[in-house]
């Protein structure tokens, strides 16, 4: 027989969940058979799976040495190199600075060093987080960007704080803004409402009928109108798929530097000119307006990630002096 403490990092979630997270290569039907069996118990008692864990709970796995290893793939944690910046850090979230070209999330099993790999590192040498011996939690994003998107992202170093940032993500009670640069002069705020349907085979979003696609809205404001020019603060009321650059381009004002959506003369000047090689297009203020469970403290809270230095130099070109 093999007994589990629950932890503080593990607890808050379905015991089910944590089998499935602990026994990683384990199927749900093996394990809520064990579970019908008594072969796996909460607090020595008979178990459904349903039950919320709480810290000090103590799970008895009574299955051989041999199958508990054979269902259990070890988590490694390999080097990375951080290349984020850190804007807010507390005992229970960690919001960054992504830089742009760096992958959130691993897209294919050969992707290394991705925005998640370098942030587990970070907190594994800050010892914050042990692979080997957190086999039911592991820290995560909790929003993400596009790979050549940059700026905010939160990720959760505890199981309270990702589901707490999940849950004011999903009731609308974070604000995102977004700094852009947009072909074209636009002197005056206002709102974009439409659907999008995505496309897979093409990886892009495309307008939509209400019946086919997913409402998205888009707020705006001018920050700075010359030249040609418009550099925008974008309010993400909703976050779909390439929005702000699907409905900056539905209205004639396409991202700069956008490959996808964008115009192909503006983005070859773009590249020749600042060497921008990627869209103009940076998550650079969030403010926490109704934070849910845990996260209450940040009612309020402003955070803001600076223009990067390319971004700056567009800017400086373009308008003249700092942004």
């Amino acid at each position: 027989m093999k007994e589990i403490r629950i932890t503080e990092q593990e607890e808050n979630q379905r015991l089910d969940k944590f089998l499935l997270k602990y026994m990683n290569k384990a199927s749900k039907g093996f394990l809520y058979k064990m579970l019908r069996k008594k072969r796996i118990k909460l607090n020595g008692g008979r178990a459904e799976g349903s039950e919320l864990l709480r810290a000090g709970d103590a799970l008895q796995l009574y299955l051989a040495e041999e199958t508990i290893d054979s269902f259990t793939e070890k988590k490694t944690l390999a080097p990375a190199e951080r290349h984020f910046g850190i804007v807010y850090e507390d005992d229970d979230i960690l919001v960054v600075s992504k830089p742009a070209g760096l992958l959130s999330h691993p897209e294919k099993s050969a992707d290394r060093d991705t925005l998640i790999d370098q942030i587990l590192y970070y907190l594994h040498e800050k010892g914050q987080y042990t692979p080997k011996g957190q086999n039911g939690f592991t820290p995560a994003l909790c929003n993400r960007l596009d790979r050549n998107t940059s700026g905010i992202v939160v990720a959760g170093k505890t199981l309270r704080g990702v589901q707490a940032a999940n849950e004011t993500i999903r009731g609308h009670g974070l604000e995102k803004y977004y700094l852009t640069l947009v072909a074209g002069e636009i002197h005056e705020a206002g709102e974009i409402t439409g659907f999008l349907q995505k496309d897979g085979e093409r990886n892009q979003v495309r307008p939509a009928s209400p019946e086919t696609g997913k409402r998205a809205v888009t707020k705006y404001r001018p920050v700075r109108c010359e030249n040609g020019y418009t550099l925008l603060e974008i309010l993400l009321v909703t976050g779909k798929t390439h929005q702000i650059r699907a409905h900056m381009q539905a209205v004639g004002h396409p991202v700069v530097g956008d490959r996808k959506y964008g115009d192909e003369r503006e983005n070859r000047r773009f590249r020749e000119d600042f060497a921008l090689s990627n869209q103009f297009l940076h998550a650079g203020r969030i403010i926490w307006r109704r934070p849910e469970g845990t996260l209450g403290y940040l009612a309020g809270k402003e955070m803001t990630a600076p223009l990067p230095k390319t971004l700056q130099a567009v800017c400086g070109g373009i308008f003249g002096g700092e942004t």
